[in-house]
């Protein structure tokens, strides 16, 4: 159908991406006029897409419509309006002139909530069931025949802010795409608004926002969430005027520890405490402890729930009257036994009622992008103890998008008083937080909800990867998210699997002796992320780290901040205690620094250049002799022989080299063919060479994206001028890609010796380095692949399988691979030899790295 859109907002905008991706012609765009220099999103969307939009400051006056006006409409010819957000008055000329007629938006189950602020109000009515509707114009207030409907559930602590983001934005934009295919295909209906149960309000303003406290507790929550975060609800207090934001329901009685505020009007002071302010309505509530004790004449703070008689079954009864009582509540009864005395389960409710079960309680200061058919919704501020916080001196700086250099946005710069801040977040929650009481199963039911969450949003992280590494997007979905989602789950596996043993001693005659080991967690620890995976190395320590029962601090690489801030992000919807994860985006000289010398780190895991590794495990002895695990350096040996399968030597060569753009750990940095088939194993290469699509890593045809950084695309041009200055043949490639943005062409050398540059120096880039060797010289050829101080990884491809056991005892590599490469497994133990460092990733062997062994002999 030709459409016209008529509204403003990003809602707009996403509603007419979506009608043209269905394949409907937008004949013109009517948005509202460009404000302080700023256009609306819908708008711009338009003029990109070359769609005529205007912008009429008003479409009528004193109630007659603009001729003019009418007449610009008028000449689109559409044939159906669809006003998905609109603030203006459009008159009835414009509304009744296509063929269908004109359809409209309202967030509210009509006929409920008619007028302007009708998701403020679903919330100050404390509806239940909330949702929207879309309806078809007429002159009336919200009046016209239904189309379409859907409600959801309002949760107890819903604001406008959380209601419109989870449902009424996602859904009311396929609603929207919705009813007008139901239009197109003739099946839309048209069903007369019942006058039953029809309410209409006013807009709310400030002056119309302020608190009666002459109400129960709910209504009160009700109108400061409903007028939350627009217009604000508020009261005055102390001289001063209070606007009230992110209120949480406290139906059980909980009256934490605090200073009063009096508050005229209302019915006892409020209590300032560390979390927020406490209010009370005219209502009393009865604490469940009472009920279910009743020979206790009077519940106190040190009333020991279970020395004062009760049973489990009555663990089962208070955890399901507290959950009644507090809707939405997650209570299980282990929390019981980890709170026995009144005084701490009304803290561990308090904390769960307005802190660290509560994502909604921390407020992200989003940077939102649309790229790929998403909103990316990015966090870019620090993330210490649960929080989103700018930098020490609001530091930041650009982080950018490799496929343009264009910047992507201003992220928070961590400073030295920040890690401290973040270490003091990260030691509190491993000594006294949930984190340490929590049972190991627990935990492990905490990390699976995680990688639930990561498998939701693997679309928008490896968007980000994309945007933020020029990680190829299809390659992102696969290994950069998906790996890490396998990643935590199998770790989340491994929880309540850390056991100690017990051993047999000499008897201490004529008594006996019983010892015995635990794995105890190490407590705070660092990890120091690199560029090339950033989502999926973090994965990768992380993940153990948390199984383990540490708390961590994460640097991540500065050029690549973005999917670790996100992944900081659903660790609070997963549930994870706060201070338990900490995200730092700086610089390694600094942040780095800090963390390898700060006296409360007891462990270290870090994955970068064998130079750095170095002075890290200097400043780890020097500080605190803190525990240390590194990935650094590779030159990984590939030895194929002439008995290999040719066609997939070829195939597994290519993705050797070239896979996530050379920008790999374990890539074969050389290259060693057996002369009788060298010279048809480059021929077959190039031909494949030329066969790569190199562009933006959002297509998905895309073989070869950007370089990570501008920094390291100049460095493989130099790697490339010196390989040509020694002497090497370059056969293909060599050169940045005329066009803008980090791209460099893959690259093939030939006739690479032992003493060059090339030969013995890692380029960590799309550069394949081939040397020859003798036919039927292995031992020659061996001896050649392990003249080098790396020893990451290695390979062969042979058919003889014992040439290629021999061939695997020999190689001094943490990895070999037999005809085939790059296949790591979230339970294959993975780490590096010589200078590539020490420490396991992944497998049963990683947690031993973030594990201590405590042995205890008792005699008897």
């Amino acid at each position: 159908m030709k459409i016209a859109v008529i509204g403003q907002s990003l809602f707009g905008q996403e509603v007419y991406r979506c009608l043209r991706e269905e394949g409907h012609e937008v004949v013109g765009v009517f948005t509202i006029p460009d404000k302080n220099g700023k256009v609306d999103p819908l708008g711009l969307e338009a003029e990109k897409d070359g769609v005529p939009v205007f912008k009429f400051p008003r479409w009528r006056v004193k109630g007659q419509a603009l001729p003019d006006v009418v007449a610009k409409y008028q000449a689109l010819g559409a044939e159906l309006n669809v006003l998905p957000f609109c603030s203006q008055f459009i008159p009835m000329e414009v509304i009744n002139a296509p063929c269908h007629g004109s359809i409209i938006y309202h967030p509210s189950l009509l006929p409920r909530h008619r007028g302007a602020s009708a998701i403020n109000w679903t919330l100050i009515h404390g509806d239940k069931k909330g949702g929207f509707t879309i309806f078809w114009a007429d002159d009336g207030l919200d009046t016209g025949d239904l189309l379409l409907q859907k409600e959801c559930e309002i949760l107890p602590d819903d604001t406008v802010n959380t209601l419109y983001n989870r449902f009424l934005f996602p859904e009311g934009i396929k609603g929207m795409v919705q009813a007008v295919r139901l239009i197109a295909e003739g099946k839309a209906p048209r069903l007369p608004q019942p006058e039953e149960g029809a309410t209409y309000e006013g807009i709310q303003k400030k002056e119309t926002a302020k608190i009666n406290w002459d109400q129960p507790a709910e209504v009160i929550h009700n109108w400061i969430r409903g007028n939350d975060k627009m217009p604000g609800a508020w009261t005055e207090a102390c001289g001063q005027k209070l606007t009230f934001f992110n209120s949480t329901l406290n139906t059980a009685g909980l009256v934490p520890e605090g200073e009063a505020l009096p508050i005229p009007g209302a019915h006892r002071p409020g209590v300032v405490t560390e979390r927020g302010l406490v209010l009370f309505g005219n209502d009393d509530r009865m604490s469940a402890w009472k009920r279910i004790l009743p020979s206790i004449p009077e519940v106190e703070d040190s009333t020991d729930f279970f020395k004062s008689g009760a049973a489990s079954v009555d663990i089962v009864r208070l955890v399901e009257e507290v959950k009644e009582l507090c809707d939405g509540l997650e209570l299980e009864n282990e929390d019981v036994y980890m709170a026995t005395t009144f005084k701490d389960f009304i803290q561990l409710l308090v904390r769960k009622l307005r802190g660290n079960n509560k994502e909604s309680e921390c407020i992200i200061d989003y940077v939102e992008k649309a790229v790929n058919k998403l909103t990316l919704q990015m966090p870019h501020q620090l993330f210490i103890g649960g929080t989103f916080v700018d930098a020490e001196g609001t530091k930041t700086y650009e982080t950018i998008n490799p496929t343009d250099g264009s910047v992507i946005c201003q992220v928070s710069l961590a400073q030295v008083s920040d890690v401290d801040k973040a270490v003091a977040a990260a030691k509190d929650a491993f000594e006294t937080g949930l984190w340490g009481k929590i049972s190991a199963r627990d935990r492990g039911r905490l990390l699976y909800r995680l990688a639930d969450l990561m498998e939701q949003h693997q679309e928008e992280l490896a968007t980000i990867e994309a945007l933020d590494a020029g990680a190829v997007y299809t390659l992102a979905l696969k290994t950069h998210v998906g790996m890490s989602i396998q990643t935590f789950r199998y770790f989340a596996g491994w929880c309540d699997k850390i056991q100690g043993s017990t051993i047999p001693i000499n008897q201490a005659r004529p008594n006996r002796n019983l010892t015995l080991t635990r794995k105890e967690p190490i407590g705070v620890c660092g990890i120091v992320i690199p560029w090339n995976y950033p989502l999926m190395m973090l994965s990768w320590k992380t993940a153990a780290c948390l199984a383990a029962g540490n708390t961590v601090v994460i640097k991540p690489a500065q050029v690549t901040p973005l999917t670790a801030l996100k992944f900081a992000e659903l660790t609070l919807k997963a549930g994870i205690p706060k201070g338990v994860i900490n995200v730092l985006p700086g610089s390694g000289s600094l942040v780095g620094q800090r963390l390898s010398d700060h006296p409360d780190v007891r462990k270290i895991g870090f994955t970068g250049s064998t130079e750095v590794g170095k002075h890290i495990m200097k400043s780890c002895a020097l500080s605190n002799v803190k525990k240390v695990s590194l990935e650094l350096g590779g030159k990984s040996p590939l030895i194929i022989f002439a008995d290999c399968d040719l066609s997939k030597a070829v195939q597994m060569g290519m993705s050797s080299v070239f896979f996530n753009k050379g920008e790999n750990c374990i890539a074969a940095g050389r290259v060693f063919v057996e002369d009788s088939i060298h010279d048809l194993f480059v021929q077959k290469v190039v031909e494949e060479v030329t066969k790569m699509k190199i562009g933006n890593p959002l297509d998905r045809d895309t073989n070869h994206g950007p370089q990570n950084h501008q920094a390291h695309l100049q460095k493989l041009i130099e790697y490339c001028q010196r390989g040509v200055k020694e002497g090497a043949t370059l056969v293909c490639g060599g050169n940045q890609v005329p066009r803008s943005g980090f791209f460099f062409q893959p690259t093939v050398f030939t006739d690479v010796e032992d003493h060059m540059f090339i030969a013995k120096e890692e380029s960590f880039g799309p550069i394949m380095i081939i040397s020859r060797f003798a036919n039927g010289d292995v031992d020659t050829v061996l001896s050649r692949a392990n003249a080098t101080e790396f020893g990451l990884a290695s390979g062969v491809f042979t058919r003889d399988i014992s040439k290629a056991l021999y061939v695997s005892d020999k190689l001094e590599a943490g990895t070999v691979f037999i005809n085939t490469y790059n296949k790591t497994d979230v339970a294959a133990p993975f780490g590096g030899f010589k200078q590539s460092g020490f420490g396991k990733d992944l497998g049963e062997a990683a947690l031993n790295e973030y594990l201590r062994v405590k042995t205890i002999t008792a005699e008897y």
